[in-house]
């Protein structure tokens, strides 16, 4: 798979993304993460792509994706390019462009860095019961299946259909994040992983940096859960032969109870904020404050934020929502 030619205009400027995966209704904060990586790319005269992840299918549905966009419009953020206004780099959307990942297995198969894995989750999750534990991208996995020789793994493959995983190198992989500053990981910590799964499905690993680097995207704003995908995705980068982005992971969104906001601390959709009468000025003032980029919550349009953009300035640390900081956001939250 060859990378995005260097002579295309459309790649030397800032060009990021929003990524959504139409699981289901937008909530703040995946509001938060797309209003950031907005303001990062719309403060640099950039152009923002909107895509589509909806590669898991049994999850994904259409409605959803209908939803996302109405509500991402509804909050004042547009896009350059994406699946309803087109673009030079499309389609834009996950679900169609499986045949760019089949090439991009193709090559990595070619450059001798995948090999096929007959394991079951459960025989990883018992040798995740082994000192090293279980790594944040789930159990690390022991490398049983690498050291095949041909004729094991033909005897496995006629009892089983594998998966595809990636072979990582002893190495270490070093960057600088946008929020987190210097990371520096052994690759070989994380274990290999996987880029196809048993039932044919594409993984998310393989997937956004197939697409990111055929987009030529430049600039990469997500949340602190993708963070530790990183060096794998780093690593993807360098084996297909794109430049990796810049990365930039914000901080999530946390209950008191010190899990992931969620339904249990209020309705915290964007619907349902929208039906209980806020304003997207209310909502997008509110975010830039919990992020960092305003002292205190003040309605203010995504458009008026633009100048007001600082990377430095977002927190490091994952936001701890409470009752009250809700209340600041709508009168029927926090209660």
């Amino acid at each position: 798979m060859n990378p995005v030619p260097d002579n295309n205009p459309a790649v030397k400027k800032v060009r990021g993304r929003f990524a959504p995966s139409p699981s289901g209704y937008m909530h703040i904060g995946n509001a938060l993460a797309a209003l950031l990586a907005w303001l990062q790319i719309r403060r640099q005269s950039g152009s923002l792509v909107l895509r589509i992840e909806d590669i898991d299918s049994a999850r994904c549905r259409p409605e959803f994706t209908l939803a996302v966009m109405d509500d991402l419009r509804w909050l004042g953020l547009d896009w350059d390019e994406g699946p309803d206004v087109g673009g030079p780099f499309g389609p834009y959307v996950q679900s169609e462009r499986q045949e760019l990942y089949r090439e991009a297995l193709e090559q990595l198969s070619a450059g001798g860095q995948l090999y096929p894995c007959y394991c079951s989750r459960q025989d990883i999750l018992a040798a995740a019961a082994a000192p090293h534990g279980l790594a944040s991208e789930g159990p690390v996995y022991p490398g049983t299946c690498r050291s095949l020789s041909a004729a094991e793994a033909a005897e496995r493959s006629s009892r089983k259909t594998p998966s595809l995983r990636f072979g990582v190198p002893d190495r270490e992989v070093r960057f600088t994040d946008g929020v987190a500053g210097v990371r520096s990981v052994n690759a070989a910590d994380g274990g290999d992983f996987i880029v196809r799964r048993a039932d044919g499905i594409f993984s998310y690993q393989l997937a956004v940096v197939v697409d990111d680097g055929l987009m030529g995207i430049t600039h990469v704003l997500r949340g602190a859960d993708l963070l530790d995908s990183t060096p794998r995705q780093l690593l993807l980068y360098e084996a297909l032969g794109y430049e990796p982005p810049s990365f930039a992971h914000v901080p999530l969104m946390m209950g008191p109870d010190g899990r992931r906001l969620a339904k249990r601390h209020g309705g915290i959709t964007l619907a349902e904020l929208r039906a209980a009468g806020a304003a997207p000025a209310d909502i997008t003032g509110w975010l830039a404050w919990i992020a960092g980029l305003l002292p205190e919550p003040e309605p203010l349009p995504a458009a008026a934020l633009i100048p007001l953009f600082d990377l430095t300035a977002i927190h490091t640390d994952n936001i701890v929502v409470t009752a009250g900081m809700l209340s600041r956001l709508h009168p029927s939250l926090g209660q």
